[in-house]
């Protein structure tokens, strides 16, 4: 799939070019399984689901009123009907209506056979027993929920690769679906590199640092619903990196590092991802987040990404989350994209697309707004902490000025 490649190192590749290359090859992992509605909440359809009768079932009351024939209507701007019946919800009227006569009807209950129109009950009077007056004449057909006007039979009604909402248990749960095929899920193994890195609970010598990546990438992986494997730390050690991605291959659908990817740093982990797999080493336009490495181990994905906690961040959102997605089988997966105006000024220098860190807000007219989330460092939690979406700023763009409008990227878990 991918090329072994460590030239160019002058080369910066585009955002978008880098996610057309990792994404254009990716089929979905082999491998399904059932499991009840309760069960299937965020998993991925592995196959289409089909209506197996019309919904509703039969023509029902959209409103509690009166049933009757549109035919009556005519010319009249008032209406005096027979009652001879009543319709519930489970309890339909058996009986033949005839010109010149209704029943009561409640919400959802079966519209008799040959009755097509329903009044709320609001435009009516019962000024005796047995009569109901229409003050107000609705129109022919009004309020009367179709068969077969939600689902038709063998209609496709969720697609292969959705992946499953509330709602569409709701669906399913109408057709009277107890259980789903879905994708399996994807087994991702992660680990953070470097002689620095602590684990939380260990004491700090001097210099070193607790590792926080492998916690976001807990979180960010975890929103996908995918089996996690966490390797830990490994120290910056030839033989300690080789047996932990030799592992982490064996067993995962796909390998995260952080650390370790940049010019200058630890040589001994190019030379063994080079050893062991295919993988490309990219620069890529972007801020946060320059160094990228990604190809395959095995039969594994590899993704190598930045140490620094925001630049993780960024690079799993562009890169990483839209290729687990696919492996996921699901059809969309680039993220989400829209447009809000900035609440103020947003420096920035042309050269690189800057993936700030910003607050999208709603204001109280229902104008979506972005503001900075705080200081832009790559290593600065404080702002990633605070934010809620990503102001995208295009390379080619300078500082922005109050007012205008922007792309911005809601996280995932905001709008999904």
């Amino acid at each position: 799939m991918t090329q072994n490649t460590t030239q160019n190192n002058n080369l910066f590749l585009s955002v978008s070019e880098v996610q057309n290359r990792i994404i254009s090859d990716i089929q979905p992992v082999a491998g399904f399984e059932r499991v009840d509605l309760r069960h299937a909440l965020n998993r991925i359809l592995a196959e289409d689901v089909t209506a197996t009768f019309n919904t509703p079932p039969c023509d029902n009351s959209g409103m509690d009123g009166y049933a009757f024939k549109s035919s009556d209507i005519g010319e009249k701007s008032e209406l005096t009907l027979k009652m001879v019946g009543q319709s519930f919800a489970g309890h339909p009227y058996t009986g033949q209506i005839q010109s010149g006569e209704a029943i009561r009807i409640m919400t959802g209950a079966q519209v008799p056979d040959g009755v097509d129109t329903v009044v709320m009950q609001e435009h009516t009077e019962t000024p005796e027993e047995g009569t109901v007056i229409i003050t107000t004449i609705p129109k022919p057909y009004a309020n009367v929920r179709k068969e077969g006007d939600d689902l038709k039979t063998g209609q496709i009604f969720l697609a292969k690769g959705k992946k499953l909402s509330p709602t569409d248990l709701a669906f399913l749960a109408t057709q009277g679906i107890a259980e789903v095929t879905v994708s399996r899920k994807l087994r991702v193994a992660f680990f953070s590199t470097g002689d620095e890195l602590r684990s939380i609970g260990e004491t700090l010598g001097n210099g070193e640092i607790y590792d926080s990546n492998r916690y976001s990438l807990y979180g960010l992986l975890s929103n996908l619903g995918i089996e996690l494997v966490d390797m830990g730390v490994i120290p910056d050690d030839r033989h300690a990196i080789e047996n932990a991605f030799t592992t982490a291959a064996s067993v995962a659908d796909a390998v995260i590092t952080s650390g370790g990817v940049s010019v200058g740093e630890a040589d001994f982990v190019k030379e063994t991802l080079e050893k062991l797999g295919q993988i490309n080493f990219w620069k890529i336009s972007m801020k946060p987040g320059k160094p990228l490495a990604f190809g395959t181990l095995g039969k594994s994905l590899f993704f190598g990404l930045p140490g620094n906690p925001v630049s993780v961040i960024a690079t799993f959102y562009q890169f990483v989350q839209p290729a687990l997605k696919r492996m996921q089988g699901q059809k969309i997966v680039l993220p989400l994209t829209i447009k809000a105006k900035t609440s103020e000024f947003l420096k920035k220098r042309p050269g690189r697309t800057n993936f700030q860190r910003g607050i999208l807000e709603q204001s109280e007219s229902g104008e979506l707004t972005v503001r900075n989330a705080g200081t832009q460092a790559s290593h600065v939690l404080t702002a990633m902490s605070r934010a809620n979406c990503f102001i995208v700023i295009p390379a080619e763009s300078g500082s922005i000025e109050a007012g205008e409008m922007v792309d911005v990227q809601p996280f995932e878990g905001l709008v999904d």
